[in-house]
């Protein structure tokens, strides 16, 4: 698959908590690093997604904010 998002990040799944509608799958893109996705659970579903699989993250947004304290 080719995307034109720059924002890829590679990581693999360390949890799935199923819902009834929607699932939260937790990625860890590096140790104690994670991204947190709300996805449908037909997605989870149909992509195969399970505890250990190897994914890529896809970020898509419009701004990135830049915070310090």
């Amino acid at each position: 698959m080719k995307v034109s998002a720059r924002n890829l990040i590679p990581g693999k799944i360390k949890e799935i908590t199923q819902g009834a509608v929607n699932s939260e799958v937790v990625i860890e893109v590096s140790p104690g690093i994670e991204i947190v996705s709300i996805i449908t659970k037909h997605s989870v579903d149909s992509m195969g997604l399970k505890v250990g699989s190897p994914v890529k993250a896809m970020v898509k947004a419009s701004n990135v904010m830049v915070v310090v304290d």
